[in-house]
């Protein structure tokens, strides 16, 4: 009986920390969703690691490369707070130790364009940081 309840209360600790880093990585996303729909750019830079590659789409361009200061920089000039049209939501998260593999679909009301973004992301001293970030048109596709 021991046995099993030593066994019962790891699993248990284990399905917590999980629990606990999947919040941790959903308020990193949050970070770079809200600050990408309500024009914070110093919350987009918050989420990604200084030096991170962000491969987006443009119809013009087989890849269209940025860093998080050149993307945040696209918000720099509009009004703070103001929904921009940038519908977005968490589509899944998986984690493995320190490194984690999260996507986001991002509907843009104007335009009817629905994106999806595929982020990497890496615990850095204790705190997720995205160090990836690729995006696609999926509206192509329907």
């Amino acid at each position: 009986m021991k046995k099993v309840c030593i066994v019962l209360t790891l699993f248990i600790s284990l399905l917590s920390f999980g629990q606990n880093e999947v919040a941790a990585i959903t308020t990193t996303l949050n970070l770079y969703l809200e600050g990408s729909s309500y024009n914070y750019p110093e919350k987009i830079t918050e989420a990604f690691y200084k030096d991170a590659p962000l491969f987006l789409s443009k119809p013009d361009q087989e890849i269209w490369l940025v860093s998080p200061e050149a993307y945040a920089g696209f918000y720099k000039n509009k009004e703070k707070g103001a929904y921009n049209g940038r519908a977005t939501k968490v589509l899944s998260i998986e984690v493995l130790n320190d490194i984690a593999l999260a996507k986001a679909e991002i509907y843009f009301e104007k335009t009817k364009d629905t994106y999806v973004d595929i982020f990497l992301l890496k615990k850095l001293s204790g705190t997720w940081k995205i160090i990836s970030k690729a995006a696609t048109n999926t509206t192509q596709n329907e």
